[in-house]
């Protein structure tokens, strides 16, 4: 069993795990700005103070920093990942450690003949203040020309917004009654898995009314469910799109990353500067920081099928399309419902932050809640907030089951 965990089972799931590595990279370096909070330092200290002070180019330009040191792990674990997998395939086994890891050998050699230098040349330590440069100027000019000159355009589009669709949409999900919303979510969780799962998801549902935060817990549903809803229908297309182009995934991946590990609040000012404070602003910040999961996980998915049922399915004499639509997508259909479920749990991560611009769900309850040191009042909404996220998940878990095994 030993054997064939470590030589068969992960090797082959490594292409998963990467996945898996790079979001725990990403998401720990999106958390510098509250780490920053209880005092933590560094970029996310910097991110901190320049938002505090509206100063949206320096809040930037730390945000790109800690964007281009994500940038560089991921890249670094993936290329550690792929050596490793070729170099598991024959490895001779040398007497002397540098000649079986030259390439570490070498990296620590240099970080000790460095930092032994750094020791004695202090230009060699800390980068001198004559050769660095700050691009801040630029991304608050690029901000004040985007409102100056398009203010109308975005006013416009962002009235016909909440007048059309989120209005309604908000009216409908607080009005909802919640006995209903008990019964009709019991009735699905028995339908996907049976009387253990409805009863899960009844009581979960019933806990975020009894406690009298029902009409938030809608209204949390209502921006979370809307945000989800649009992050899927952009990202899955491109996720697709991804996975049939080389070149377009080498695009996309960049921007993902950024978007994944730039500090959700720098999502916040440029957006309220362009939308002011309200649910439009939440939903287009939740929208750009849910987004990554649907993209990376349909890529991720469409990529992994075996190539052999690829090449069973052009053999049998189907078109690309019909290898696509009939094979290759019901293949991945699992690792895009995966993404779909981290999409809506990203969307549900943003709901404190987005309270910080005026929204009125469960998100300002927690953030009234600890502005207040009311311990009892957050958890309770804190509780609520997961509650939401599990019944989603084990909603949208039992779907994705019951659709692997209808496929066989």
């Amino acid at each position: 069993i030993r054997d064939r965990l470590w030589r068969v089972l992960l090797p082959s799931a490594r292409p998963t795990l990467m996945v898996g590595v790079n979001q725990v990279i990403m998401l720990a370096l999106n958390m510098v700005i509250i780490a920053s909070m209880i005092g933590a330092g560094g970029l996310g200290y910097d991110v901190l103070l320049a938002l505090r002070a509206l100063k949206v180019g320096e809040a930037m330009e730390a945000g790109l920093a800690i964007v281009a040191l994500a940038i560089a792990l991921d890249r670094l674990s993936q290329a550690i990942a792929h050596s490793q997998a070729k170099g598991h395939v024959h490895q001779e086994v040398s007497p002397s450690l540098w000649r079986r890891y030259p390439n570490l050998t070498l990296a620590i050699a240099i970080l000790v003949v460095t930092t032994l230098f750094g020791l004695f040349v202090p230009a060699l330590a800390v980068v001198p203040k004559a050769i660095t440069f700050t691009t801040a100027p630029l991304w608050k000019a690029a901000v004040n020309w985007v409102t100056i000159n398009f203010f109308d355009t975005i006013e416009a589009f962002r009235v016909a917004l909440i007048l059309n669709l989120l209005n309604p949409l908000r009216a409908f999900c607080e009005g909802f009654p919640w006995l209903g919303a008990v019964f009709l979510l019991g009735l699905a969780g028995y339908q996907l898995s049976g009387l253990r799962l409805a009863v899960l998801v009844a009581a979960l549902t019933a806990f975020c009314a009894i406690t009298g935060l029902w009409e938030k817990t809608m209204a949390t549903v209502y921006l979370c469910g809307i945000s989800a809803f649009i992050a899927c229908l952009i990202g899955i297309p491109i996720g697709l799109m991804a996975s049939r182009s080389d070149r377009f995934e080498k695009i996309v991946t960049p921007v993902i990353d950024t978007l994944q590990v730039l500090p959700s609040f720098c999502f916040i000012i440029p957006v309220v500067m362009l939308f002011r404070v309200g649910d439009v602003t939440a939903m287009i910040a939740t929208i750009a920081f849910a987004v990554v999961p649907a993209i990376r996980y349909t890529n991720h998915g469409i990529r992994q099928v075996p190539p052999a049922l690829i090449e069973a399915a052009k053999v049998s004499g189907c078109t690309p399309r019909q290898t696509f639509f009939r094979v290759q997508l019901p293949l991945a259909l699992p690792e895009i419902m995966l993404g779909v479920n981290q999409t809506i749990l990203m969307a549900l991560a943003m709901i404190i932050i987005c309270a910080m611009v005026g929204t009125r769900d469960l998100g300002q309850e927690v953030f009234i809640a600890l502005s207040k040191a009311d311990s009892g009042r957050g958890i309770v909404a804190g509780l609520a907030i997961a509650f939401i996220g599990i019944v989603a998940d084990r909603l949208f878990s039992a779907w994705t089951a019951k659709a692997r095994a209808r496929l066989g």
